[in-house]
Order: structure tokens, then sequence, then C-alpha cells
């Protein structure tokens, strides 16, 4: 059965996707908003949000949260990201009435006492203090803002403990109402779900909103840049970034297929090339991320100090020879593991409530996988050489190596031999 989109009346959507057989159901509540929408002022702000609502919402305490939903089976959490800030159960079948009030509580009326809010900014300062220590997560964000200097997608979704200090509960509650606002709220269930059900329960938990939410800030341009940062640390870490087309661009899944050839699997070219045959780096990996504008086509690897710089050298000649061609073969393999993922991911409700919210919020509606599939067969080699072209054509690449003082020249070594 395909996905059913129904609008409430407020423009709340909501996506009802029936897995007859199952027993269980996956409930998402998808706020098209995110860090993005942040000032400087209030970096961190969604994020910090996403922690408070948890400390007590309704008539129910953090505790009472947390047991009423496990007491049926269930399972709750939520995600902040750059575009839009997710909450999500998984239950038994017959939980989704329990699972859409405690979140329609959870988005809509949030308890946010000063007492919970000073404690959860030390919470959040703690897990700012440990991103910063983990080096495999501090590269990346190396990398990210050297890749949009100054702009809403180069800042950490964390914010900062400076940026999230000035909140108080009505502040933050202001911009609740700004991320969470109707206008781009997605209720989208997957698994064992009756259509006349979801709608009535989707309508008493969020029909009576109103009101337009903040407005993204202007388009995010790919700066480019270098962060080498020297630790005390037996490996190296490199990460760098390409400007690449984002996920409503033509290309899209173009961009796909390319970073699953470069990176994506054990035949990929980075892996057989850079670990099995020159042994320069234990784990390397390629990946695209694409927002609604822009995207970037990513590298990482982790590797000896000494091996750094020809590690990016050979990464480099890796991209322009995938440009330059890719065979029949190589390009059907690529095609084959996206669309196993696919349909893997379309085998678990949660999946399935995600990603048709996403589609949702991206595109107005939800597509089904075999539509994504001819999408991914419909890529050409022609195609590919066209994205490596729009990849390396700006000349611009954000780079970042965390480690010891020897890996540092890596990201100039891999500019240039790109560039060459």
């Amino acid at each position: 059965m395909s996905v059913r989109l129904h609008t409430l009346s407020n423009g709340v959507r909501v996506l009802c996707d029936p897995m007859p057989g199952l027993q269980t159901i996956a409930l998402s509540v998808v706020a098209g908003r995110g860090a993005r929408y942040e000032d400087v002022a209030r970096s961190g702000w969604s994020h910090l949000l996403e922690h408070m609502v948890f400390k007590g919402a309704g008539d129910r305490s953090a505790r009472e949260i947390a047991e009423v939903i496990e007491a049926e089976g269930g399972q709750l959490n939520a995600a902040t990201a750059y575009e839009r800030t997710s909450f999500h159960v998984r239950a038994l079948k017959g939980g989704l009435p329990l699972a859409m009030d405690v979140i329609a509580d959870l988005i809509l009326r949030p308890t946010l006492t000063e007492a919970d809010l000073v404690r959860e900014k030390s919470v959040v300062g703690q897990e700012i203090a440990e991103a910063a220590d983990t080096p495999d997560d501090l590269v990346f964000e190396l990398a990210q803002a050297a890749a949009f200097t100054g702009q809403p997608l180069g800042r950490s979704i964390l914010g900062t403990v400076d940026s999230i200090a000035p909140a108080n509960p009505q502040t933050l509650g202001a911009w609740r109402a700004e991320l969470y606002a109707p206008d781009r709220l997605i209720v989208s269930v997957s698994g064992a779900v009756d259509e006349d059900e979801l709608f009535a329960l989707s309508e008493r938990a969020f029909g009576a909103e109103r009101g337009e939410g903040a407005p993204q800030s202007g388009a995010n341009t790919f700066t480019g840049g270098r962060a080498p940062t020297t630790r005390a640390l037996e490996q190296a870490h490199l990460v760098v970034l390409l400007p690449a087309p984002g996920a409503m661009d033509d290309d899209y899944f173009a961009l796909r297929v390319f970073a699953e050839a470069l990176g994506g699997g054990m035949s990929s070219r980075l892996f057989q090339e850079a670990r099995e045959k020159r042994g320069l780096a234990y784990s390397i990996d390629a990946y695209a991320e694409a927002y609604s504008d822009t995207g970037v086509l990513g590298i990482y690897a982790g590797c000896q100090a000494k091996d750094a710089a020809e590690l990016a050298r050979v990464t480099a000649g890796e991209i322009a020879a995938l440009g330059a061609r890719i065979e029949d073969a190589e390009l059907a393999r690529c095609k084959a593991q996206l669309k196993a993922h696919l349909f893997m991911a379309a085998e678990r409700p949660l999946a399935r409530a995600e990603q048709s919210a996403g589609q949702t919020l991206m595109f107005g509606e939800p597509f089904s996988p075999e539509h994504l599939a001819a999408s991914i067969d419909a890529v050409a080699a022609a195609d590919i050489a066209r994205v490596a072209e729009r990849i390396v054509a700006p000349r611009r690449v954000a780079g970042a190596v965390l480690g010891p003082k020897g890996a540092m020249g890596a990201p100039e070594v891999f500019e240039r031999s790109l560039f060459a």
C-alpha cells in the first residue's frame, strides 16, 4: 500500500504507511527547522531545546515520560540536525495513542523551568567538551566550519557554552514556538497503523496549533579553507570536503553513485587503492551530505602521520580518475549497493517513517522505494563525469587534519594534487 498524505487545516501534514503483518509501529514527528535557522546569538538553542523538552512536558515529569513509554514496550528518542528536528517513538501495535500524546506534549507543552535549564546547560556543556575530546568527531566539526565559514552550516549543531548561556525559559519557549511551528510539521507513522485512527489522533494532538515559524537564512555558500590542528595522537584524522549538489538538484542521485564508487564500501576505489593495495589507511570512506540547496562530497581517513600526505595525493588522484571514467560493471555494482541500502531501510518502520517525513518536507510528498530505485538506475557514466566536473570546477576544498605535526600538510597536498 502506498503512503497516504493528509493535511490538517493548520498545515500540519500527516503520513500513513501501513505495513501489514507487523506487530509494531513507528511514529516520527519532524519539525522542518533545525540549527540552520539559528542566528549566531542562538547557536545551539535548537539542540538545547530538544534536551529540555524531555525534562518535563504536559503533566508528566522527566521520569514519568520515560516510564509511561517504556511500560508499554516503547522507545522514545529525538535528534537535532541542521534542517530539521525529529522526535520518534517505536512501540507495540496499539501504542500509537500514547506515543502521539507524549510527543505532542514534548513539542507543544514542555515545562522549561529555570532549575532544569541550569542543569541541562551543564549536560550540554559536557557533550560539547566530549565532542572536542573525540578526534573522529572534532575533525568533522573543523572541516564543516572551514567549508561554510561564518554561516549557519558552518556552526556546530551543539553551539558553544557561551552561545547557550543566555537562554532562559522565556526566550527558549519563544524559540520553541518558532522552531516547531505547524507550517513545517510532519506526523509520519509506519507499521501496524490504522489510517482513520492516525488522522483523528493527529487532529486532536496538533490540529489546534497556529502560526508560522522562523524563516531559513539565505543560501549558504561553500567557502573552503584549511583547519590543521596538532594533537598528541597516535593516528592522524583527515577530512576533506568538496562542494556538491544539494538534495533537490537533478544530479543528486549521480552524486550518491559517485560517492559510493569513490569510497562507499570494500570494493570502492579508495578502499582498494589506499587501504588494500598501498596500506596507507586503516579506515577510509567517502560520503555525500545533501542539504536543501547545497551539499558536500566528503572523504574521511584515519592513518599514520607519515602517510597522510601520500594518502591525500592518492585520494585526489582517485577523484580525478573516477570523473574521467567509470566502467559499466563498477557503475552497476554501485547502483546495486545503493538500492540494497534503500530496500533494507524500507523493511524497518522507523526508517520508512523518517524517510517519508524528510521527503515530504523537501519535495511536498513521499516517494516509494521503487521510484527512488528507478532514479538510481537512471544514472549513466556521463552523469558521473558531470558531477565530477561540478565538484572540482569551483576549485575549493575544505580540509581538516587532527593529529601529529607531521600530518598537517595533507589538506594542502590534496588541494594541489586535485587542481594540478
